[in-house]
Protein backbone atom coordinates (compact mmCIF):
# COMPACT_ATOMS: atom_id res chain seq x y z
CA UNK A 1 0.00 0.00 0.00
CA UNK A 2 0.88 3.67 -1.09
CA UNK A 3 2.23 6.42 1.58
CA UNK A 4 -0.79 8.93 2.21
CA UNK A 5 -0.61 11.89 0.08
CA UNK A 6 -1.15 15.03 1.45
CA UNK A 7 -4.77 16.17 2.23
CA UNK A 8 -4.23 18.91 -0.19
CA UNK A 9 -3.48 16.05 -2.92
CA UNK A 10 -6.36 14.12 -1.50
CA UNK A 11 -9.07 16.86 -2.26
CA UNK A 12 -8.12 18.84 -5.02
CA UNK A 13 -10.07 19.41 -7.76
CA UNK A 14 -9.38 19.65 -11.56
CA UNK A 15 -10.35 21.58 -14.71
CA UNK A 16 -13.17 19.34 -15.90
CA UNK A 17 -12.90 20.66 -19.25
CA UNK A 18 -10.06 18.20 -19.68
CA UNK A 19 -11.83 15.45 -17.93
CA UNK A 20 -14.72 16.05 -21.02
CA UNK A 21 -12.18 16.32 -23.90
CA UNK A 22 -10.80 13.00 -22.55
CA UNK A 23 -14.06 11.67 -22.60
CA UNK A 24 -14.81 12.93 -25.94
CA UNK A 25 -10.96 11.77 -27.77
CA UNK A 26 -11.59 8.24 -26.65
CA UNK A 27 -15.74 8.19 -28.26
CA UNK A 28 -14.37 9.45 -30.98
CA UNK A 29 -11.01 6.76 -31.03
CA UNK A 30 -14.25 3.98 -30.71
CA UNK A 31 -15.76 5.78 -34.12
CA UNK A 32 -18.53 8.13 -32.94
CA UNK A 33 -18.62 11.42 -34.68
CA UNK A 34 -18.60 14.40 -31.59
CA UNK A 35 -18.60 17.93 -32.03
CA UNK A 36 -16.03 19.19 -29.78
CA UNK A 37 -17.17 22.63 -28.19
CA UNK A 38 -16.14 21.89 -24.69
CA UNK A 39 -12.11 22.87 -24.48
CA UNK A 40 -11.39 26.78 -24.37
CA UNK A 41 -8.65 26.24 -27.41
CA UNK A 42 -8.35 27.47 -30.64
CA UNK A 43 -9.37 25.90 -34.04
CA UNK A 44 -6.55 28.51 -35.92
CA UNK A 45 -3.30 27.42 -36.68
CA UNK A 46 -0.56 29.78 -34.80
CA UNK A 47 0.39 32.66 -36.37
CA UNK A 48 2.51 32.74 -38.72
CA UNK A 49 5.87 34.84 -37.70
CA UNK A 50 6.03 33.13 -34.63
CA UNK A 51 5.49 29.68 -35.61
CA UNK A 52 8.61 30.40 -38.26
CA UNK A 53 10.19 32.59 -35.47
CA UNK A 54 9.99 28.83 -33.18
CA UNK A 55 11.50 27.07 -35.71
CA UNK A 56 14.40 29.43 -36.84
CA UNK A 57 15.38 29.89 -32.80
CA UNK A 58 15.35 25.72 -32.23
CA UNK A 59 17.94 25.26 -35.62
CA UNK A 60 20.00 28.08 -34.01
CA UNK A 61 20.59 26.43 -30.83
CA UNK A 62 17.98 28.68 -28.43
CA UNK A 63 16.94 25.19 -26.77
CA UNK A 64 18.85 26.22 -23.23
CA UNK A 65 18.19 27.68 -19.71
CA UNK A 66 17.21 31.27 -20.13
CA UNK A 67 16.50 33.98 -17.13
CA UNK A 68 13.96 32.97 -15.03
CA UNK A 69 12.73 36.60 -15.03
CA UNK A 70 12.39 35.76 -19.06
CA UNK A 71 14.68 37.47 -22.27
CA UNK A 72 15.44 40.66 -21.84
CA UNK A 73 14.47 41.43 -25.27
CA UNK A 74 10.73 39.49 -24.92
CA UNK A 75 9.70 41.22 -21.53
CA UNK A 76 10.53 44.79 -23.54
CA UNK A 77 8.57 43.82 -26.55
CA UNK A 78 5.47 42.89 -23.79
CA UNK A 79 5.86 45.97 -21.90
CA UNK A 80 5.68 48.07 -24.72
CA UNK A 81 2.59 46.01 -26.27
CA UNK A 82 0.33 46.03 -22.56
CA UNK A 83 1.15 49.82 -23.01
CA UNK A 84 0.27 50.60 -26.53
CA UNK A 85 -2.98 48.12 -26.75
CA UNK A 86 -4.05 48.42 -22.80
CA UNK A 87 -2.41 51.76 -21.45
CA UNK A 88 -0.84 49.50 -18.70
CA UNK A 89 2.26 51.65 -17.67
CA UNK A 90 4.73 49.43 -17.63
CA UNK A 91 8.37 48.75 -18.61
CA UNK A 92 10.68 45.39 -19.54
CA UNK A 93 11.28 45.62 -15.80
CA UNK A 94 7.60 45.25 -14.79
CA UNK A 95 7.35 41.84 -16.92
CA UNK A 96 7.55 38.07 -15.84
CA UNK A 97 7.35 35.49 -17.97
CA UNK A 98 5.95 32.41 -17.44
CA UNK A 99 4.28 29.04 -19.13
CA UNK A 100 1.23 30.30 -19.82
CA UNK A 101 -1.10 32.60 -17.81
CA UNK A 102 -2.88 29.70 -15.39
CA UNK A 103 0.80 29.02 -13.66
CA UNK A 104 0.73 33.07 -12.64
CA UNK A 105 -2.33 32.33 -10.25
CA UNK A 106 -0.10 29.57 -8.43
CA UNK A 107 2.83 32.33 -8.11
CA UNK A 108 0.32 35.01 -7.04
CA UNK A 109 -1.29 32.75 -4.33
CA UNK A 110 2.24 32.21 -3.20
CA UNK A 111 3.46 35.60 -3.35
CA UNK A 112 0.87 37.07 -1.27
CA UNK A 113 -1.63 34.39 0.75
CA UNK A 114 -0.95 33.17 4.55
CA UNK A 115 -2.79 31.16 6.03
CA UNK A 116 -6.32 32.40 7.11
CA UNK A 117 -6.24 35.42 4.43
CA UNK A 118 -9.72 35.88 2.96
CA UNK A 119 -10.08 36.24 -0.90
CA UNK A 120 -13.15 37.20 -2.67
CA UNK A 121 -13.70 35.21 -6.21
CA UNK A 122 -16.70 36.01 -8.34
CA UNK A 123 -18.22 32.68 -9.43
CA UNK A 124 -19.07 31.00 -11.87
CA UNK A 125 -15.70 30.89 -11.77
CA UNK A 126 -11.80 29.25 -13.82
CA UNK A 127 -12.03 25.86 -11.75
CA UNK A 128 -8.09 26.48 -11.02
CA UNK A 129 -8.59 29.35 -8.67
CA UNK A 130 -10.22 27.77 -6.00
CA UNK A 131 -7.41 24.94 -5.59
CA UNK A 132 -4.71 27.70 -5.89
CA UNK A 133 -6.28 29.68 -2.56
CA UNK A 134 -6.69 26.08 -1.13
CA UNK A 135 -2.97 25.33 -1.44
CA UNK A 136 -1.88 28.15 0.61
CA UNK A 137 -4.43 27.69 3.32
CA UNK A 138 -6.31 30.99 2.54
CA UNK A 139 -10.06 31.38 2.63
CA UNK A 140 -11.98 31.92 -0.60
CA UNK A 141 -15.55 33.89 -0.42
CA UNK A 142 -17.82 33.42 -4.04
CA UNK A 143 -19.62 36.03 -4.93
CA UNK A 144 -22.29 34.95 -7.75
CA UNK A 145 -22.19 37.13 -10.88
CA UNK A 146 -25.53 38.01 -12.18
CA UNK A 147 -27.27 37.08 -15.16
CA UNK A 148 -29.14 40.59 -15.27
CA UNK A 149 -25.65 42.34 -14.86
CA UNK A 150 -24.37 40.52 -17.77
CA UNK A 151 -21.81 38.51 -15.82
CA UNK A 152 -20.14 41.83 -14.79
CA UNK A 153 -18.11 42.42 -11.38
CA UNK A 154 -20.03 44.21 -9.15
CA UNK A 155 -18.15 46.94 -7.00
CA UNK A 156 -20.73 46.63 -4.18
CA UNK A 157 -19.57 43.32 -3.91
CA UNK A 158 -15.80 44.03 -3.37
CA UNK A 159 -16.90 47.25 -0.65
CA UNK A 160 -18.60 44.05 1.28
CA UNK A 161 -15.93 41.65 1.27
CA UNK A 162 -13.56 44.54 2.17
CA UNK A 163 -15.83 45.90 5.37
CA UNK A 164 -16.98 42.44 6.45
CA UNK A 165 -14.18 39.84 5.94
CA UNK A 166 -11.06 39.98 9.04
CA UNK A 167 -8.26 39.96 6.43
CA UNK A 168 -9.60 40.43 3.46
CA UNK A 169 -6.15 39.70 1.65
CA UNK A 170 -6.56 39.30 -2.67
CA UNK A 171 -9.65 39.45 -5.27
CA UNK A 172 -9.64 37.54 -8.42
CA UNK A 173 -11.06 39.01 -11.66
CA UNK A 174 -11.06 37.62 -14.85
CA UNK A 175 -12.64 40.07 -17.82
CA UNK A 176 -13.37 38.86 -20.36
CA UNK A 177 -14.94 35.92 -18.42
CA UNK A 178 -14.62 32.41 -18.52
CA UNK A 179 -17.27 30.67 -18.42
CA UNK A 180 -20.01 33.60 -18.54
CA UNK A 181 -18.78 35.96 -21.26
CA UNK A 182 -19.20 39.08 -19.29
CA UNK A 183 -16.67 41.75 -20.00
CA UNK A 184 -16.05 44.50 -16.91
CA UNK A 185 -16.51 47.98 -17.69
CA UNK A 186 -14.10 50.90 -17.18
CA UNK A 187 -16.61 52.11 -14.44
CA UNK A 188 -16.66 48.75 -12.58
CA UNK A 189 -13.12 49.03 -12.62
CA UNK A 190 -12.64 52.52 -11.27
CA UNK A 191 -14.85 51.45 -8.87
CA UNK A 192 -12.65 48.44 -7.76
CA UNK A 193 -9.68 50.34 -8.12
CA UNK A 194 -11.02 52.95 -5.93
CA UNK A 195 -11.99 51.01 -3.00
CA UNK A 196 -8.63 48.69 -3.23
CA UNK A 197 -6.16 51.80 -3.61
CA UNK A 198 -4.68 52.04 0.16
CA UNK A 199 -5.35 49.12 1.56
CA UNK A 200 -3.75 45.56 2.20
CA UNK A 201 -5.76 44.21 -0.50
CA UNK A 202 -4.33 43.24 -3.76
CA UNK A 203 -5.93 42.06 -7.31
CA UNK A 204 -5.11 39.21 -9.17
CA UNK A 205 -6.13 40.09 -13.39
CA UNK A 206 -6.61 37.60 -15.37
CA UNK A 207 -6.91 38.92 -18.96
CA UNK A 208 -6.19 35.64 -21.53
CA UNK A 209 -9.05 36.94 -23.65
CA UNK A 210 -8.18 40.44 -23.84
CA UNK A 211 -8.10 40.05 -27.56
CA UNK A 212 -12.15 38.90 -27.66
CA UNK A 213 -14.21 41.63 -25.35
CA UNK A 214 -16.95 42.12 -27.89
CA UNK A 215 -19.60 44.33 -26.04
CA UNK A 216 -17.15 47.12 -25.23
CA UNK A 217 -12.76 47.85 -25.98
CA UNK A 218 -10.73 45.18 -23.02
CA UNK A 219 -9.88 47.44 -19.63
CA UNK A 220 -6.93 46.24 -17.29
CA UNK A 221 -7.03 47.41 -13.70
CA UNK A 222 -3.66 47.95 -14.35
CA UNK A 223 -4.05 50.65 -16.37
CA UNK A 224 -5.89 52.60 -13.96
CA UNK A 225 -3.72 55.65 -11.21
CA UNK A 226 -1.76 53.49 -8.79
CA UNK A 227 -3.06 50.08 -9.52
CA UNK A 228 0.28 48.98 -10.86
CA UNK A 229 1.09 48.27 -7.05
CA UNK A 230 -1.97 46.72 -6.24
CA UNK A 231 -2.34 44.17 -8.76
CA UNK A 232 -0.65 41.43 -10.97
CA UNK A 233 -2.24 40.91 -14.64
CA UNK A 234 -1.87 37.82 -16.39
CA UNK A 235 -2.00 37.53 -20.17
CA UNK A 236 -1.44 34.25 -22.68
CA UNK A 237 -0.42 33.68 -26.37
CA UNK A 238 -3.11 31.14 -25.91
CA UNK A 239 -5.99 32.53 -27.01
CA UNK A 240 -5.20 35.40 -29.64
CA UNK A 241 -2.08 33.61 -31.39
CA UNK A 242 -3.28 30.27 -31.21
CA UNK A 243 -0.19 29.46 -29.01
CA UNK A 244 -1.81 26.95 -26.38
CA UNK A 245 0.55 24.26 -27.08
CA UNK A 246 3.43 27.03 -26.86
CA UNK A 247 2.48 27.55 -23.29
CA UNK A 248 3.92 30.67 -23.32
CA UNK A 249 2.56 33.93 -20.91
CA UNK A 250 3.83 36.78 -18.98
CA UNK A 251 2.55 38.86 -15.89
CA UNK A 252 2.69 42.33 -15.45
CA UNK A 253 3.39 43.87 -12.01
CA UNK A 254 5.17 46.26 -9.89
CA UNK A 255 8.66 46.00 -9.63
CA UNK A 256 8.72 45.85 -5.94
CA UNK A 257 6.60 42.40 -6.44
CA UNK A 258 9.15 40.97 -9.88
CA UNK A 259 11.71 39.95 -7.64
CA UNK A 260 9.89 37.64 -5.51
CA UNK A 261 7.77 36.14 -8.59
CA UNK A 262 11.33 35.67 -10.62
CA UNK A 263 12.52 33.66 -7.40
CA UNK A 264 9.05 31.76 -7.49
CA UNK A 265 9.91 30.99 -10.95
CA UNK A 266 13.22 30.03 -10.39
CA UNK A 267 12.71 27.28 -7.69
CA UNK A 268 9.68 25.82 -9.62
CA UNK A 269 9.93 26.11 -13.16
CA UNK A 270 13.24 27.20 -14.04
CA UNK A 271 12.76 29.09 -16.95
CA UNK A 272 10.64 29.36 -20.17
CA UNK A 273 12.50 27.90 -22.62
CA UNK A 274 14.20 30.52 -25.00
CA UNK A 275 13.12 29.47 -28.20
CA UNK A 276 9.36 29.93 -27.03
CA UNK A 277 9.80 33.45 -25.97
CA UNK A 278 11.29 33.90 -29.77
CA UNK A 279 7.93 32.64 -31.11
CA UNK A 280 6.50 34.78 -28.49
CA UNK A 281 8.45 38.39 -29.12
CA UNK A 282 7.43 37.71 -33.56
CA UNK A 283 3.80 36.81 -32.50
CA UNK A 284 3.58 40.40 -30.82
CA UNK A 285 6.04 42.38 -33.17
CA UNK A 286 4.14 40.99 -36.40
CA UNK A 287 1.37 38.87 -36.78
CA UNK A 288 -1.09 41.55 -35.07
CA UNK A 289 -3.28 41.46 -37.89
CA UNK A 290 -3.40 38.02 -38.44
CA UNK A 291 -4.66 37.72 -34.56
CA UNK A 292 -7.32 40.88 -35.45
CA UNK A 293 -8.98 38.38 -38.24
CA UNK A 294 -9.15 35.47 -36.47
CA UNK A 295 -10.16 37.20 -33.48
CA UNK A 296 -13.15 38.62 -35.81
CA UNK A 297 -13.87 34.99 -37.19
CA UNK A 298 -14.25 34.06 -33.30
CA UNK A 299 -17.05 36.62 -32.97
CA UNK A 300 -18.75 35.31 -35.81
CA UNK A 301 -18.70 32.04 -34.74
CA UNK A 302 -20.44 33.49 -31.39
CA UNK A 303 -23.13 35.48 -33.03
CA UNK A 304 -23.86 31.73 -34.89
CA UNK A 305 -24.21 29.72 -31.83
CA UNK A 306 -25.90 32.16 -29.97
CA UNK A 307 -28.34 32.57 -33.26
CA UNK A 308 -28.83 28.64 -32.92
CA UNK A 309 -29.41 28.52 -29.58
CA UNK A 310 -31.71 30.80 -29.26
CA UNK A 311 -34.19 29.31 -31.18
CA UNK A 312 -34.43 26.05 -29.20
CA UNK A 313 -37.30 26.15 -26.70
CA UNK A 314 -37.07 26.55 -23.42
CA UNK A 315 -33.42 27.87 -23.68
CA UNK A 316 -32.24 31.57 -23.10
CA UNK A 317 -29.51 32.93 -24.58
CA UNK A 318 -27.45 36.38 -24.77
CA UNK A 319 -24.70 37.66 -26.70
CA UNK A 320 -21.74 37.23 -24.20
CA UNK A 321 -19.85 40.22 -24.17
CA UNK A 322 -16.41 38.82 -24.88
CA UNK A 323 -14.64 35.59 -25.20
CA UNK A 324 -15.54 32.75 -27.66
CA UNK A 325 -17.88 31.01 -25.14
CA UNK A 326 -21.75 30.74 -25.15
CA UNK A 327 -22.99 30.36 -21.54
CA UNK A 328 -26.96 29.55 -22.31
CA UNK A 329 -29.46 28.98 -19.31
CA UNK A 330 -30.92 25.74 -19.81
CA UNK A 331 -32.95 25.79 -16.39
CA UNK A 332 -36.11 25.03 -18.00
CA UNK A 333 -34.79 21.92 -20.12
CA UNK A 334 -33.01 20.67 -16.99
CA UNK A 335 -36.19 20.59 -14.75
CA UNK A 336 -38.65 19.21 -17.44
CA UNK A 337 -36.21 16.36 -18.02
CA UNK A 338 -35.56 16.12 -14.34
CA UNK A 339 -31.62 16.30 -15.55
CA UNK A 340 -28.69 18.33 -13.78
CA UNK A 341 -26.97 20.83 -16.63
CA UNK A 342 -23.53 18.47 -16.07
CA UNK A 343 -25.86 15.68 -17.02
CA UNK A 344 -27.45 16.99 -19.31
CA UNK A 345 -24.09 17.88 -20.85
CA UNK A 346 -22.75 14.27 -20.63
CA UNK A 347 -26.39 13.10 -22.15
CA UNK A 348 -25.52 15.26 -25.69
CA UNK A 349 -21.71 13.83 -25.59
CA UNK A 350 -22.40 10.08 -24.29
CA UNK A 351 -26.28 9.28 -24.17
CA UNK A 352 -28.44 11.03 -26.63
CA UNK A 353 -26.80 9.04 -30.08
CA UNK A 354 -24.51 5.91 -30.42
CA UNK A 355 -22.96 7.50 -33.38
CA UNK A 356 -22.71 11.53 -32.98
CA UNK A 357 -22.74 13.47 -30.04
CA UNK A 358 -21.94 17.02 -28.63
CA UNK A 359 -19.13 17.91 -25.76
CA UNK A 360 -19.80 21.10 -23.87
CA UNK A 361 -19.35 21.81 -20.10
CA UNK A 362 -22.47 21.92 -17.76
CA UNK A 363 -22.38 25.01 -15.27
CA UNK A 364 -21.37 23.74 -12.49
CA UNK A 365 -17.95 22.69 -13.14
CA UNK A 366 -17.27 26.45 -12.53
CA UNK A 367 -19.06 26.17 -9.55
CA UNK A 368 -22.24 26.11 -8.29
CA UNK A 369 -23.53 29.34 -9.26
CA UNK A 370 -23.31 28.11 -12.77
CA UNK A 371 -25.76 25.47 -12.18
CA UNK A 372 -28.56 25.22 -14.78
CA UNK A 373 -26.50 26.81 -17.87
CA UNK A 374 -24.18 24.85 -20.12
CA UNK A 375 -20.76 26.46 -21.55
CA UNK A 376 -20.16 26.12 -24.76
CA UNK A 377 -16.74 27.10 -27.00
CA UNK A 378 -16.52 28.08 -30.54
CA UNK A 379 -13.62 26.08 -31.50
CA UNK A 380 -14.69 24.31 -34.40
CA UNK A 381 -15.74 24.92 -38.01
CA UNK A 382 -18.85 26.88 -38.62
CA UNK A 383 -20.69 24.02 -40.17
CA UNK A 384 -19.97 21.54 -37.13
CA UNK A 385 -21.63 24.37 -34.67
CA UNK A 386 -24.75 24.13 -37.27
CA UNK A 387 -24.71 20.59 -36.56
CA UNK A 388 -24.20 20.54 -33.21
CA UNK A 389 -27.56 23.11 -32.80
CA UNK A 390 -29.65 21.19 -34.65
CA UNK A 391 -28.83 17.87 -32.95
CA UNK A 392 -28.93 19.41 -29.08
CA UNK A 393 -32.33 20.27 -30.40
CA UNK A 394 -33.58 17.13 -31.43
CA UNK A 395 -31.93 15.40 -28.46
CA UNK A 396 -33.75 17.24 -25.68
CA UNK A 397 -36.90 16.10 -27.12
CA UNK A 398 -36.62 12.85 -26.77
CA UNK A 399 -37.44 12.09 -23.20
CA UNK A 400 -37.30 8.28 -23.58
CA UNK A 401 -33.45 8.63 -24.14
CA UNK A 402 -32.84 11.06 -21.31
CA UNK A 403 -34.89 8.70 -18.60
CA UNK A 404 -32.95 5.34 -20.28
CA UNK A 405 -29.46 7.86 -19.81
CA UNK A 406 -30.26 8.50 -16.15
CA UNK A 407 -31.16 5.07 -15.05
CA UNK A 408 -27.78 4.33 -16.03
CA UNK A 409 -26.28 7.26 -14.44
CA UNK A 410 -28.23 8.23 -11.36
CA UNK A 411 -25.95 10.94 -9.99
CA UNK A 412 -27.26 13.25 -12.75
CA UNK A 413 -31.38 13.26 -11.54
CA UNK A 414 -31.97 16.75 -10.92
CA UNK A 415 -33.17 16.21 -7.16
CA UNK A 416 -34.84 20.19 -6.92
CA UNK A 417 -36.26 22.16 -9.76
CA UNK A 418 -33.70 25.17 -10.90
CA UNK A 419 -35.12 28.31 -10.19
CA UNK A 420 -35.84 29.42 -13.60
CA UNK A 421 -39.37 31.12 -12.93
Amino acid sequence: MGVRLSEFARGVTAETAFAVLARARDLKARGKDVVELEIGDSPFPTTAHARQAGIQAIEEGQTFYGPSQGLPEFRAVAAEFVRREFGIPAGPENIVVGPGAKIFETLFCEAFLDPGDGVLIFTPQFPTYVPNVQRRGARYRLVPLKEDRQFRPDPAAVARFLKEDPRPRAIFLNSPHNPTGGVALREDLEAIAELVRGTETVVFSDEPYCHMAWSAPHCSILSLDGMLDHAVAAFTFSKSYSMSGWRLGFAVMSTEYVETFTRLVNTSLSCVPPFIQRAGIAALLHDGDERDRNMAAFRRKVERLVKGLAEIPGVSVCMPGGTFYVFPNFMRVCNDLGITSHGLAMYLLEGASPEFGVACLGGECFGGAGAGYLRFSCAEPDERIDQAVAFIQEAIRRHDAVRSYLESHPEYRLTAPYPCC
